[in-house]
């Protein structure tokens, strides 16, 4: 913002706006997170349940527009039972399908990785993009490189994962189906059930990147409540074994969030490769046994 004593002419107000503007649109359009939103959180045995596909800033989404083509995973964890390949029924040409019927208690693991997706940013932009999501490691490198005045060209992915209860969520769950580790290449698991904890109660969640935990990688927690707007409760950094401990705020929808960016390999028309990856649930006001 410009002090109060001093009156830009009308040219270079424009053009100062137009720049920052267009940080900002960059900015918010990059940071949008990618994930997966099951009509319900909570359903009876039985009940069919439609899981939407959903882009957007700040927990807020509008429908992923991406074809099928860009679906490389999708599974289904039912309770105690191995993975179910959703991706022949739900990839006929040009539409997914992702409605499903839960017939067995419990919480079931719904699991979705796309491929690749290209864009180039300029310098400013890209900046600020890696500012705002502390991805310190690729802004360390393109300064150690005296790459800061350069294009940033990415490759992005995106990994998600929710969670849905069917029936009461009971206190022993030996099959731990919301633990599953599914493979993805940036991907968040719970170390407790988040369905069965209530409201106030700390939830560990554990960052793994091709399989190995990954240290000093910022996750956000997003809440949506029954009667308020989306917001950010935590932003903390995992530790030395990919460890984050968040605390819930109460009753109602979760989002946890990570990005994490390396050096694309040589092969790829990019610099940078970039793995999103998300995590919901819903949180009961019930109190558990």
């Amino acid at each position: 913002m410009l002090p109060p004593n001093l009156t830009p002419t009308p040219a270079v107000s424009s053009s100062c706006l137009a720049g920052v503007a267009a940080v900002l649109i960059a900015g918010t359009a990059l940071a949008n997170e990618f994930w997966l939103e099951p009509a319900q959180f909570f359903v009876l045995p039985g009940a069919t349940v439609h899981v939407r596909r959903l882009t957007g800033p700040d927990f807020r989404g509008q429908a992923w527009a991406g074809r099928s083509n860009r679906v490389t995973q999708l599974l289904h964890y039912a309770p105690g039972a191995e993975a179910a390949n959703l991706l022949p029924p739900a990839t006929p040409p040009d539409t997914l399908a992702t409605t499903l019927t839960l017939r067995q208690s419990g919480t079931h693991l719904v699991a979705l990785v796309t491929n690749n997706a290209f864009t180039t940013l300029p310098a400013a932009q890209f900046t600020a993009y890696l500012q705002t999501e502390g991805l310190d490691y690729a802004l360390a490198q393109r300064q150690l490189r005296g790459q800061t005045g350069q294009p940033g060209r990415e490759a992005y992915r995106r990994c998600a994962k929710t969670l849905i209860q069917v029936g009461p969520a009971a206190a022993p769950d030996t099959a731990r189906t919301w633990a599953r580790v599914v493979g993805q290449p940036l991907e968040l698991i719970p170390e407790q059930n988040p369905p069965a904890l209530a409201s106030g109660a700390g939830l560990t969640v554990r960052v793994l990147a091709e399989g190995r935990p990954v240290a000093g990688q910022m996750l956000r927690l997003w809440y949506r409540g029954p009667t308020s707007l989306p917001r950010v409760i935590s932003t903390l950094r995992s530790n030395q074994n990919g460890r984050v401990l968040f605390r819930l705020s109460g009753a109602g929808e979760y989002l946890v969030g990570a990005v994490r960016m390396v050096p694309a390999p040589a092969t790829q028309s990019a610099d940078w490769q970039s793995t999103w990856s998300t995590l919901t649930f819903g949180v009961s006001k019930q109190k558990r046994p």
